[in-house]
């Protein structure tokens, strides 16, 4: 869908166009002020290098495969009508500065001179020019102006009218001036776009001294949202760690816990490439996926805790001898709380991963693709696998 509006709209000449979802949108203003996912901030001093050095970014960009909607965020060369007042002019009949810049300002842009009340309604009531005379830019000189003393000349007597080109705005950051480069991606994910483009800038476009570009939006983001989660998960996978080391008497039967977290990474990333194959224009590893993975350890690991600490109930408390017999029967009765767990986490997720690909859904599509893979694989293994890998490596014995 976004390629073919892409092709719609290139009919159009001269048209600047940004295709993104709503949600897209909102992340992308509250990260970098920009709505395409790729952001390049050339910084400098002379508006003129910036600009030149933002097109050799937008050809360089232009170059790498799956770029879609490159362009300069403030191009310049916007025409406009330049009015430069002459002093001496200015000063032989009498008129003021501000008296004339008023006038202009008047004539153009309005000037708000009463207001007028309609029941609890306030109206302002505004001056300026005929439209048909503010639509002729030639006629711009022909405006006629009045002085203090009543002198009456036209603006041409007075200032210099041209046509010239300028730019619709300087952009700042840091109180430096910058130039923005914006790009979309097509058919690829934007890491991979990213990096290769970072390489591509570094390579073929020359910066002088004071003269930089800083790589930002989704991809920036995405690197910094990944890191802070891999900290905070790796944090609390330790402390869960030495609660599980405290709660379990054997070291085998810890690790037997753990087991069951690379039988769930099998089936997250299974359901990961199969996205992957069917939507190739999304990434694979995104924030989604990686809370869909430390969502389904927790839930996988919990899975595995039950079984484990019931096959401990079975020996120290009820004094079952540690055997087949004793494996068999604590698989079967925590099979239906593992089952339960697994089918009302498995029909809660199905919706959202069922329309993953949908507007709003770019954060828990993926969670939810993750977690059902995951669901699938850990659950089928922890009740056929280790209830086998608990009977040869186990050790439960009573009051150990």
């Amino acid at each position: 869908m976004p390629d073919e509006l892409r092709d719609i709209l290139k009919r159009f000449p001269g048209l600047n166009f940004e295709v993104v979802t709503f949600l897209g949108d909102r992340i992308g203003e509250t990260l970098t002020g920009e709505v395409e996912p790729v952001v390049v901030n050339v910084f400098g001093d002379d508006l003129d290098m910036l600009d030149a050095k933002a097109q050799e970014v937008v050809n360089v960009l232009n170059g790498v495969p799956g770029h879609a909607d490159v362009k300069v965020k403030a191009p310049p060369g916007a025409p406009r009508i330049a009015i430069r007042l002459r002093p001496e002019r200015l000063t032989q009949f009498g008129f003021r500065p501000v008296e004339v810049l008023e006038a202009i300002q008047t004539a153009y842009q309005g000037t708000v001179v009463a207001q007028t009340h309609r029941g609890n309604q306030t109206i302002d009531v505004a001056v300026i020019l005929d439209p048909a005379h503010r639509q002729d830019p030639e006629s711009i000189g022909s405006l006629l102006l009045s002085s203090s003393r009543g002198t009456r000349l036209p603006l041409a007597q007075l200032a210099d009218v041209f046509p010239t080109s300028g730019r619709p705005s300087i952009l700042h950051e840091g109180a430096r001036r910058r130039q923005t480069v914006t790009c979309a991606t097509s058919g690829r994910d934007v890491s991979s776009f990213v990096g290769e483009a970072k390489k591509q800038v570094a390579t073929k476009v020359n910066f002088p001294a004071g003269t930089y570009a800083v790589f930002s939006g989704a991809a920036q983001a995405k690197e910094a949202a990944q890191r802070e989660l891999l900290l905070n998960s790796a944090v609390a996978a330790v402390g869960i760690l030495l609660l599980l080391s405290i709660v379990f008497h054997h070291w085998r039967n810890l690790l037997l816990v753990l087991v069951n977290v690379p039988f769930a990474l099998v089936g997250g990333i299974l359901a990961l490439w199969v996205t992957r194959i069917l939507q190739p224009d999304q990434s694979a590893l995104t924030i989604g996926s990686l809370v869909g993975f430390v969502t389904l350890f927790g839930i996988t690991t919990r899975n595995s805790i039950m079984l484990i600490s019931h096959f401990e109930h079975l020996v120290n408390e009820e004094g079952i001898t540690w055997g087949p017999e004793a494996v068999m029967r604590g698989a079967s009765e925590r099979l239906m709380p593992i089952l339960m767990t697994a089918t009302v986490t498995g029909l809660g997720l199905l919706p959202l991963a069922l329309g993953a690909g949908e507007a709003g859904r770019e954060i828990e599509g993926p969670m939810a693709i993750v977690i059902l893979g995951g669901l699938v694989t850990s659950t089928a293994l922890n009740l056929l696998v280790l209830p086998t890998l608990a009977l040869r490596y186990g050790r439960f014995e009573k009051g150990v």
